[in-house]
């Protein structure tokens, strides 16, 4: 197996952050030295993020950010009270987000849906800078 460690700026709101492109350069380089075929793992080392796969650009993106909302509200007593106010919610979205998702590679490209996408989903706005691990796990 090879993984990498990459960085993502989010920035200081909450965030569907479309991972794919760096997905499939890794993929890329990855996958011509393993004859084509494997897995792609996506994992997110924080507690309060999330990887989801799904459409981006036609609302579905800012679609999720207010379910979550609605879902998770800010506002709720949560009982994790240290950051932002309701920062507490960022620590109970990867329960609802979960930290991974893996993704089958055939002949080097990723079996993704034509509208899916690999997103970091960032709810947390007391942390501008992320890091996403991918690993490769040749077939």
């Amino acid at each position: 197996m090879r993984s990498e460690l990459i960085d993502v700026e989010t920035g200081g709101s909450e965030v569907v952050f479309d991972l794919t492109s760096k997905c499939e350069q890794f993929v890329d380089s990855e996958a011509h030295q393993a004859q084509g075929d494997g897995l792609l793992h996506v994992f997110v080392p924080h507690a309060t993020a999330g990887i989801a796969i799904l459409e981006t650009g036609a609302g579905s993106d800012t679609d999720l950010l207010a379910l979550l909302e609605e879902v998770l509200p800010r506002d709720f007593g949560w009982r994790h009270r240290h950051g932002t106010p309701g920062h507490g919610r960022d620590h109970v979205l990867p329960a609802f987000v979960p930290p991974s998702a893996t993704i089958p590679v055939l002949d080097g490209r990723m079996m993704l849906g034509t509208w899916q996408s690999i997103c970091l989903v960032d709810t947390n706005v007391d942390n501008p800078r992320r890091q996403v691990r991918l690993s490769w796990l040749p077939g």
